[in-house]
């Protein structure tokens, strides 16, 4: 679907909403705080800017914000996980605004971290950059996927098959599906006004995933950690322009 100025004008204002998020958490993050607290500031976020949360009530989840430690990959449920040094924790969220949604992710670190888990995040991030960097007017949707596969395979990763990006709109999950690998054609050129959720999620170790018995949060089969980074992108005359870009 092709935005118009007026609808992209509407998710530009959901994207910083969105784009506070993700700096006010990350300046959050510490060892010793719980994830459920991490929730509160997402909402405190959402409540001052006058925005609705796209996540709480999706399906019935029960929180603004997905918070995903170590091996968990995507849709981790807020709580009472303490963070500890040297964990890494993804943070997936987003904002309505004027019925147009925004919806943006990162990994960070938790104190001092590891070198490969350092080395994993900032590989994840290198894929997104890849996979924006093929969002102009013409480019085939699938290369986008391809830029991420290849950024992560050529580290020696593995890009996670079963969660993908999104369409993004008036709703939160729209087509199309925005695949993190290859799936074997070019799929259809890009457009000026298509919007576009990207979210790598990259494994350090093999792509199979598990979920859990809450019905929500996804690990990876073989316990390894796994990063994910998502920006909310449009394909403009002027190339991608990215609508939850914060310091992350």
């Amino acid at each position: 679907m092709r935005r118009t100025e007026s609808e992209l004008d509407k998710m530009r204002r959901a994207g910083r909403v969105v784009a506070e998020i993700l700096e006010r958490t990350r300046a959050a993050i510490r060892p010793g705080i719980t994830t459920l607290e991490l929730d509160a500031v997402s909402r405190e976020v959402i409540e001052r800017r006058g925005a609705r949360s796209n996540f709480l009530g999706y399906h019935g989840f029960p929180a603004t914000i997905c918070t995903s430690p170590n091996d968990m990959i995507v849709h981790g449920i807020p709580g009472s996980y303490v963070l500890e040094e040297g964990d890494i924790i993804s943070i997936d969220c987003g904002a309505i605004v004027e019925g147009y949604h925004g919806d943006a992710a990162y990994t960070a670190p938790v104190g001092t971290v590891s070198a490969a888990a350092a080395r994993l995040m900032e590989v994840t991030r290198h894929s997104l950059s890849a996979a924006i960097d093929e969002l102009h007017e013409g480019n085939r949707l699938h290369e986008v996927g391809a830029a991420v596969q290849r950024v992560a395979e050529e580290a020696g990763y593995s890009v996670v098959r079963n969660y993908v990006g999104h369409g993004i709109g008036t709703a939160m999950h729209e087509a199309p599906s925005v695949p993190n690998y290859w799936p074997g054609s070019p799929g259809p050129k890009l457009k000026v006004g298509n919007v576009l959720a990207v979210e790598p999620m990259v494994n350090a170790g093999k792509p199979e995933t598990v979920e859990l018995p809450d019905g929500w949060s996804v690990v990876t089969a073989d316990g390894s950690l796994s990063a994910h980074f998502e920006h909310t992108i449009a394909v403009t005359e002027k190339g991608p322009e990215v609508f939850t870009m914060a310091d992350v």
